[in-house]
């Protein structure tokens, strides 16, 4: 087990696997919503709910899909050593629509607990940052995540 994830931080390409046949933006996404679940040091059943029912609607994905992409994605956050692996592919193939809809996704997943913690925070205006989103945006979406 231990190899195996060092073998995964050493390589060159966290995405690039051949047999991946997921959408590398779904997986990304999905791996992004865990990161803020999990930014607080505890994963509420609430947060882990909303990351569900946020991807079967974002993407369309069936109850199965979903309960493979998340146990992929928090393969790949227990992986990462930073927030860039994760922001490099959204930048390279995300429109600015889709990356302002990923930041309030993440909100959702932030708020979906009714407690906003400061962690929480802090991994979205990075991710926000990372994504070259303006700091509007990044109010915007909160704001966005707030009304629903």
């Amino acid at each position: 087990m231990l190899l195996a994830k060092l073998k995964s931080l050493l390589s060159a390409e966290p995405y690039s696997d051949a047999s991946v046949t997921r959408n590398p933006l779904e997986l990304t996404s999905a791996a992004l919503l865990m990161e803020v679940a999990r930014a607080d040091f505890s994963t509420d059943q609430v947060e882990l709910d909303a990351i569900r029912s946020l991807l079967i609607a974002h993407f369309s994905l069936t109850d199965e899909e979903v309960t493979d992409l998340t146990a992929e994605a928090t393969e790949r956050v227990d992986a990462a050593t930073c927030l860039f692996e994760f922001t490099r592919l959204i930048n390279e193939q995300a429109s600015v629509a889709d990356k302002r809809a990923l930041v309030t996704l993440m909100w959702q997943v932030a708020l979906a607990d009714n407690a906003l913690s400061r962690y929480e925070e802090h991994v979205i205006r990075k991710v926000s940052d990372l994504l070259y989103l303006s700091h509007n945006d990044f109010l915007l979406a909160k704001a966005a995540a707030q009304n629903t």
